[in-house]
């Protein structure tokens, strides 16, 4: 399955190693995650350089292109609550994760779009759990 991977670049990186844990995760379920590159560490400053409108077409594209998006939202993020949006206008399923604890959006935790799940995890093997499960059902 192809899946978009949404996390926060500018918004901040403390949820880093778990983006990490959980594109490794799906690339080894044998998924294609054209947004791996994403959860790199010093991915900001690569993308920094790349202007603006050719990354709004790229991942367009790449949204266009998935099965589905997976956001992992615990760090606000206008991009990321941007692509969950734009996801869910063009018919994509999308599961939206945050860690136990955290404040999530309310544009995006009270949005009632049956293709939208909104899930908390307390740790990456649960995250992982959740991402399987709702994989298996998409």
């Amino acid at each position: 399955m192809k899946i978009y991977f949404a996390c926060s670049i500018t918004g901040g990186r403390e949820f880093e190693s778990v983006y990490q844990e959980m594109v490794a995760a799906m690339v080894q379920d044998w998924h294609q995650i054209p947004t791996a590159h994403l959860v790199e560490s010093g991915v900001g400053a690569a993308e920094a350089g790349i202007d603006p409108q050719a990354v709004y077409a790229r991942d367009v594209a790449w949204i266009r292109a998935s099965d589905v998006l997976i956001a992992e939202v615990s760090v606000p993020s206008h991009g990321v609550g941007y692509e969950i949006g734009f996801a869910l206008g063009i018919g994509k399923p999308v599961l939206a994760l945050y860690q136990q604890g955290r404040k999530v959006s309310k544009m995006v935790s009270g949005n009632p779009d049956a293709r939208l799940q909104v899930q908390a995890y307390h740790d990456s093997a649960e995250a992982m759990r959740v991402i399987r499960d709702f994989l298996a059902n998409t």
